[in-house]
Order: structure tokens, then C-alpha cells, then sequence
């Protein structure tokens, strides 16, 4: 015999009543229904779980101890029944969304949106630096929708996914804020010439777009290194490095992101589907959502707000 959820939920109710009659009658059982029940407990635990006496029973250390995992067990048992009951009842398919995504502003304001909208929708999530991986867990059927990014005019994997363009983003730096150009209003890349490059991690062409463009800004970098957004922003607080960041990033304390002059790198927001999955009746209403969770992003970030007034190439799609 193992212990199981109604082992703990007489436990509890043994608890919160203070004695064996009331956790029965709250049960709807029998007291020597409960009493056995309670021994055949204690003789799985290895020891008593309450002090029974006249004042009533009162958990001992072991009894304590079942008593704090069984109230985290049983909210979670119910939480995750509700959730399929609910899932296996629900007329419309289109109220469960699994969406995966690299790195970028959108997932975040898209899964909150999708939310607010609907509390009673299912909402999962896969976050991966591949935008591959994405395309092959579209094309297998693991992922209803895809946020990703790809370097300027470069397609995005995928043979059978449909992409779609939320927005085109300049592509900033991100420097210490004590750094002489931190207050700059742009910076030329040859300025920079000398700095230990950062950029997160990714599958696609950057890298070859910044050495291409630092070639024609007239130097070579010295090296770009991929790293975990807490790593970029660490190592550039210290002041050892710049990195390259998608503008509608909001900077923590100690750094600032700074136009690039002339904007020589582009990012393009995308979000994918495969046309052939039950996710094309939906695909409308969440790419929509979608290019609102870009503006959220935006608009959350001044910055870029403002720069984007002034350069109105890039920003939402048409």
C-alpha cells in the first residue's frame, strides 16, 4: 500500500478540524472509518502523525512535517485536474496554445496577452536560442506557434512553416553607463572599434552581418562572443565589454542601449505556424495579439519609442 492524495486529504482535514469526529463528519465518514484509515497512515509513515487526547489531536514533528508537503500536493493535484477537466471539455481547440521562442520582446507581452484575454485558456511555453529547433517542433506537431528573429533580409528555417514579419528592429549596443558614449545620441560601430563584442546566442547569420558591417565601418572585430543575456549585461556593467541587443530590450541599472548610426544591422521579429495544424484557425487573432505584444514591448521602452519617430522604416509591419 502507498500513500495517496485521500490519505493526505484526511490528514489535513484531521488538522483543521482538531479531532477525528469533526474531520469525519467534514468527511462524509464514518469515525472508525477515519480512525483506521489514520492507522493504516501511520503504519506507512513509520510513526504517529497526531497526539490524540482529550483536548483532541494535535500533529507530532512527523505529522508536521506530512502536514506542509500535503498542503503543497493537494492545491497542485487539484490545480492540474481542473486544468485537463477543463482542456478535455472545452469546445474550442484554438484555448490551448503552445508557443516557443528564442530570445526577443515579444513572447513575454504575447503569453500575457493570450491570458488576460481568456483566463480559462492553457497557455505553455518553450524558450530555446535555435530558431531550427522551433521550425522542426512546428513541423512535428510539439508547437502550436513560434516567436523568432532572423538577421536582415535571411529566411527563416522551415520548409512547411508559414513566417510571418511583426516588426523590423535596428539592432543597438549596450554599454556601461559610465562609458564616454553612453549619452550619445547614436554611435558610429568604428568608435567602437576597439571593445570585446557580446551578442546572445543563435543559429543564424549575425554574426557574419556584424563582420560584414565593421568591415565597412573600416576595422575587424576582435571577437564576438555568444552569452546569456545576464552574462552580456554583467560583463558590460563591468565595463570589459559591448554588446549588440535588440532595442525594445529595457535596460537594468548600470547600463544604457544606444543607437548604432545609420543602423547598419537590421533584426526582423517573426512569428511562425504551419498552415496544415489546428493552429491556422487561430492564426489571425494571435498574430494580431502578437503585433500588440510588440508595441507593448516598445512602448515600454522609451528609448526606442522615441527613436522609432524618427525612423519609421523600422517598427510594425505594414
Amino acid at each position: 500500500m502507498e500513500i495517496e492524495l485521500r490519505h493526505l486529504r484526511i490528514v489535513c482535514t484531521i488538522a483543521e478540524t482538531g479531532s477525528l469526529t469533526k474531520a469525519a463528519a467534514a468527511l462524509g465518514l464514518a469515525q472508525p472509518a477515519v480512525t483506521s484509515q489514520l492507522k493504516r497512515i501511520e503504519r506507512l509513515l513509520g510513526g504517529p502523525i497526531f497526539i490524540r487526547d482529550r483536548h483532541g489531536a494535535r500533529p507530532t514533528e512527523l505529522g508536521e512535517m506530512v502536514l506542509a508537503r500535503a498542503r503543497m500536493l493537494l492545491p497542485a493535484a487539484q490545480e492540474l485536474q481542473n486544468d485537463v477537466t477543463r482542456l478535455a471539455n472545452s469546445p474550442d481547440e484554438d484555448r490551448h496554445w503552445r508557443i516557443g521562442a528564442t530570445a526577443g520582446p515579444v513572447f513575454g507581452p504575447l503569453v500575457h496577452r493570450l491570458a488576460t484575454e481568456d483566463p480559462t485558456a492553457s497557455v505553455t511555453t518553450h524558450a530555446t536560442w535555435s530558431s531550427g529547433e522551433l521550425a522542426t517542433m512546428l513541423s512535428e506537431g510539439r508547437l502550436d506557434y513560434a516567436l523568432t528573429g532572423v538577421c536582415g533580409d535571411a529566411e527563416p528555417p522551415g520548409d512547411d512553416v508559414v513566417w510571418t514579419t511583426i516588426a523590423t528592429d535596428a539592432v543597438f549596443v549596450m554599454l556601461d553607463d559610465r562609458h564616454p558614449l553612453a549619452g550619445a545620441p547614436s554611435v558610429e560601430l568604428a568608435e567602437l572599434s576597439e571593445a570585446l563584442w557580446l551578442a546572445m546566442p543563435g543559429d543564424g547569420c549575425f554574426a557574419d552581418c556584424f563582420a560584414a558591417s565593421c568591415a565597412r565601418a573600416g576595422f575587424a572585430p576582435k571577437a564576438l562572443h555568444e552569452m546569456d543575456p545576464p552574462s552580456c549585461v554583467y560583463l558590460v556593467r563591468t565595463g570589459r565589454a559591448i554588446a549588440l541587443c535588440q532595442p525594445a530590450f529595457r535596460p537594468p541599472a548600470g547600463v544604457v542601449t544606444v543607437p548604432i548610426s545609420e543602423a547598419p544591422l537590421r533584426w526582423r521579429q517573426l512569428i511562425g505556424y504551419r498552415p496544415s495544424s489546428a493552429a491556422n484557425s487561430s492564426s489571425a487573432a494571435v498574430m494580431e495579439h502578437a503585433r500588440k505584444a510588440y508595441q507593448d514591448a516598445v512602448d515600454d521602452n522609451v528609448r526606442y519609442h522615441e527613436w522609432l519617430r524618427w525612423h519609421r522604416q523600422f517598427g510594425l509591419a505594414a
